[in-house]
């Protein structure tokens, strides 16, 4: 027996999703939240001081896996939009590519001693294995919301509930991933940690699985045509365009900053404990504002809320510069105030995405939210993938010194400092320019 309420023409219109859905739902941020989260923070650490690779060669590493991705992500939204199955198109999907990537993360940081070069491979290949296990399962994840329901404010309210969850999640994995590793110490430390993180995105993939058995879900119409014509098609579609590149630049701007937390902590404030305070004062404001900036945009629209709670994250950014020389209390208030924007920064745009792609449903009758999440997430996932490899240039351009324990001439922090605060800052500001042209409001979205 199907679980999935399935109406064939979509929802109804207006339809306000249960709670228990919207929980359901959200709950897969706990996958993608560590997932995002974690390798971010610890896999360039881990290859440089750990390992003892140059950090440009890291970079290289943390990147290629990612990379792959931006191929592989629209081919799962179209396999996904083909899948037939009583549980729904996407659903099953959840459950298999989730425990596999579960499985994958564990085996990422728990290479046995190797030399140098074996080691690199190793998280070269496990990464890789990660990267795709997770299109499989967060293409289809992120094409729901636009099968849930057609309604553009319902859409906003589902978005609250997964960034909420986000928020919390970045938050516990990015204090206790750190603090696992810390704890251990060296290579056991790192292994302990990928364990314990595997656990918590198993733990979401099947909360998001059995979440959404009742979420009422259309019937998929995918698109005729290859995946080349879908993808131009797709490509041709201004505003999803306009939305994606100013995401995609502020996802790299998040990436360096995600990168350079363990740096800016160990070396700059010579204090391994001032990583989950950063992290607590990054996130902990999504955990409060989420909701405010919901609000925020069934007043004043998605587009105006992007804007502002982007806005937000380069004043905070910009704070950020004086890490080196202002006491702490001044670089965790900055940090916080790009939280506040950081918040805002990722309801709005999970928001809109939908909108684009049920817009471009309903004028031409075909069903191509898979391909168009599929790009979607090959975008994001370039972004954050790029970030930590860029922040891997800064610091191979400011004469960083790979190992555990070395001590860094000053180009070397001040690349760390300039990479966390200046260059993010310079990037939202940047992704503005494509954010301003954006056009679709409630009276283009709603049928």
């Amino acid at each position: 027996m199907p679980t999935t309420t399935e109406h064939p023409g979509g929802p109804p219109p207006g339809q306000v999703l249960p709670r228990s859905v919207r929980l359901g739902y959200g709950s897969g941020s706990v996958a993608t939240g560590a997932f995002g989260t974690v390798p971010g923070l610890m896999l360039l650490p881990y290859l440089t001081d750990e390992i003892g690779l140059a950090a440009i060669v890291a970079g290289v590493i943390v990147f290629l896996p990612k990379a792959w991705d931006v191929v592989l992500n629209p081919i799962a939204g179209r396999i996904s939009d083909r899948t037939t199955d009583p549980r729904g198109p996407r659903r099953p999907w959840l459950l298999r590519a989730g425990l596999a990537l579960a499985v994958a993360f564990a085996l990422l940081f728990a290479a046995p001693d190797l030399p140098t070069g074996l080691a690199a491979a190793w998280v070269l290949v496990l990464f890789l294995a990660c990267a795709s296990a997770y299109a499989f399962f967060q293409v289809p994840y992120v094409s729901m919301p636009a099968e849930m329901t057609p309604s553009y404010d319902e859409r906003t309210r589902l978005m609250t509930w997964r960034v909420a969850i986000l928020a919390l999640t970045i938050l516990l994995a990015g204090a206790t991933a750190p603090a696992i590793r810390d704890a251990v110490g060296g290579r056991d430390g790192y292994r302990l940690m990928g364990v314990a993180m595997a656990l918590l995105i198993a733990v979401g993939v099947v909360a998001a699985y059995r979440g959404t058995r009742h979420a009422p879900i259309g019937a998929v119409q995918p698109g005729a045509g290859t995946l080349r014509d879908q993808l131009r098609i797709v490509a041709g579609a201004r505003d999803f365009r306009l939305l994606l590149t100013a995401f995609v630049v502020q996802a790299l701007a998040v990436g360096c900053i995600l990168a350079g937390v363990d740096y800016l902590a160990e070396d700059v404030l010579d204090s391994t404990g001032a990583v989950p305070v950063l992290f607590a004062c990054f996130v902990a404001p999504a955990l409060l504002l989420t909701p405010v900036w919901s609000a925020v945009g069934q007043r004043v629209g998605k587009k105006r809320g992007y804007v502002a709670a982007s806005l937000f994250l380069v004043a905070g950014s910009l704070l950020c510069v004086l890490a080196d020389r202002a006491p702490a209390g001044v670089l965790f208030a900055a940090v916080a105030l790009s939280g506040i924007g950081y918040a805002g920064a990722q309801v709005f745009p999970l928001a809109m995405m939908p909108d684009a792609a049920a817009v471009d449903a309903r004028r031409t009758g075909s069903n191509r939210v898979g391909v168009y999440t599929g790009v979607w997430t090959a975008g994001e996932t370039f972004g954050l993938a790029l970030g930590p490899a860029v922040f891997a240039l800064v610091l191979q351009l400011g004469g960083y010194r790979s190992g555990s324990g070395v001590a860094q001439p000053d180009s070397a922090l001040t690349a760390i400092v300039l990479g966390f605060s200046l260059l993010p800052a310079v990037l939202v500001a940047a992704s503005l320019v494509w954010l301003g042209r954006y056009s679709l409001d409630a009276s283009r979205v709603e049928p």
